[in-house]
């Protein structure tokens, strides 16, 4: 194995790089799974005679469930190991999916599109995956071109769908082009166990001591992360708010209430969970050598909250911007302009890994949250007056410093604390869901320029938060189960 940060992806007699590349197709799968009914919406709106109002719950229904998915999968995936979970969660998302395309109601495909959301943390098990097989000077692009490559699948399903719709043709042409999707990810389901493994031959795989929440190493940590589990609450609140008659009229407000009160005691019994997992080690005091800093994932959060959590928001309304800032514009061709945003995730996002691996990580991620903060205070400056070529490169440079972003981003996680990548991972994710859930609420309340400002200005914070990020050095340490520590390099 070589660890002079060099890859060649084209080596499948590697035995990491043919992983690295059963996993992303993995998660690719997932993104064509989560976004096949995006592109193909007209379709669906004609088949069912839907509202505008019930298409957009559809489309924030999309993103609900996928905020607490990543975190219970997270979970799951350090207690039992990515191989298990991935596939699980292909097979079991497969009838999920083929299950929306037979719907026969409204109410139906309410349902199934909301339960489609916990494809979305799919994210998670890779980033642990990847972790596992791959030495600290390659981690960063490998978890680049794993993220890249797999949130590609958006922009493949967007490309490819509708054209299999009309090829299968009649009022149900949707329906065989989404449900295909789903038999799809049901057989790699069943591919990925039987060729992944967990980690390389002779390789140990750490898990949490207890399961239910982050292990953290001081009473400090411990109520940091308590508050920064607020946000995510936070955000499914608003959720159930754009669902209420304040929003689409999904549902009554007395129902919007007694969700409100759910996520209450949800908290309640979260707090309990971290508190069974830490107040043992807490009281009679951790070991120096497994102590690490909270600070860092709470670093983390937040830099994944401006950089995917706009990515979300910007994709969501991009096109519409193109189409009310430029006159004469069509919709086809918004949308063609629009796409570049997205399509950049092939170059960008390993590009990030690649800088954060080259030239540190905490120096890469801070010039990359701060370039997302200059390219989203341009963007913020586009009307009319613009050449359209002109706004389009705008776009695409503040794209390609998001994306980047994101790859830094997850260069780090599986450098924290190993046993606990999954876990980190998921509330990193989490966190993206966050900011578009606070950024597209931003967006119902101000013009497309205020938008922009507001995540520029937010970026600005985070680019002083990530001067507080310690660099990861030297080794970290984890300890098996006969009680040996064994040392893993971070450097």
């Amino acid at each position: 194995m070589s660890y002079d940060g060099k890859m060649n992806l084209l080596s499948l007699a590697d035995p990491k790089i043919k992983m690295l590349h059963i996993t992303w197709f993995a998660f690719f799968l997932t993104f064509v799974v989560w976004f096949s009914h995006a592109p193909l919406l007209v379709f669906i709106k004609e088949a069912f005679n839907l509202s505008s109002a019930q298409v957009k719950a559809l489309m924030i229904l999309n993103v609900a469930l996928t905020i607490p998915a990543r975190i219970v999968i997270g979970i799951l995936v350090d207690k039992f190991g990515p191989r298990v979970i991935y596939s699980g969660l292909l097979i079991i998302s497969s009838f999920i999916c083929v299950g929306f395309a037979m719907a026969d109601s409204f109410e139906q495909l309410a349902l199934f599109r909301f339960l489609l959301g916990f494809v979305g943390a799919g994210f998670v098990i890779g980033i642990r995956l990847v972790g596992e097989w791959f030495p600290a000077k390659q981690v960063g692009i490998a978890e680049g071109i794993y993220g890249g490559w797999g949130n590609f699948g958006s922009a493949a399903a967007a490309m490819t769908l509708p054209s299999l719709a009309l090829f299968f043709g009649g009022d149900d042409g949707w329906r065989y082009a989404i449900g295909l999707t789903g038999v799809i990810a049901g057989i790699y389901g069943i591919f990925f166990y039987i060729a992944a493994r967990n980690t390389p031959k002779g390789s140990t795989y750490f898990k949490p001591k207890k399961s239910g929440g982050l292990e953290v190493t001081s009473w400090k940590d411990f109520y940091f992360y308590l508050f920064m589990n607020i946000p995510m609450y936070a955000a499914l609140a608003v959720l159930a708010w754009k669902l209420s008659p304040a929003g689409v009229n999904l549902f009554s407000s007395q129902v919007m209430e007694i969700m409100w009160i759910g996520l209450i005691v949800l908290f309640v019994v979260q707090v309990h969970s971290i508190w069974r997992v830490n107040a043992e080690h807490l009281k009679h005091g951790v070991a120096d050598i497994e102590k690490y800093e909270f600070k860092q994932v709470a670093i983390l959060d937040l830099s994944y909250f401006v950089t995917f959590g706009s990515e979300l928001a910007v994709v969501s309304m991009l096109p519409l911007f193109f189409l009310d800032t430029f006159e004469g514009l069509s919709p086809v061709k918004a949308g063609l302009l629009a796409s570049g945003f997205a399509f950049m995730n092939l170059v960008a996002r390993p590009t990030g890994g690649w800088f954060s691996d080259k030239f540190g990580r905490r120096n890469s991620l801070m010039i990359l949250v701060g370039g997302l903060a200059v390219g989203y205070m341009v963007l913020g400056q586009v009307d009319g007056t613009w050449a359209i070529p002109l706004a389009v490169i705008a776009t695409m440079a503040c794209s390609f410093f998001v994306q980047a972003g994101e790859g830094a981003v997850f260069a780090i996680v599986p450098l924290v604390k190993r046993r606990m990548t999954g876990q980190i991972a998921g509330m990193a994710g989490a966190y993206g869901n966050v900011g578009a859930v606070t950024y597209l609420t931003v967006l119902s309340f101000v013009d497309y320029s205020t938008f922009f400002m507001v995540i520029a200005a937010s970026a600005a914070i985070v680019f002083f938060a990530t001067m507080l990020l310690t660099e990861p050095k030297g080794h970290m340490a984890e300890v098996k189960e006969d009680g040996t520590v064994e040392l893993i390099d971070v450097s």
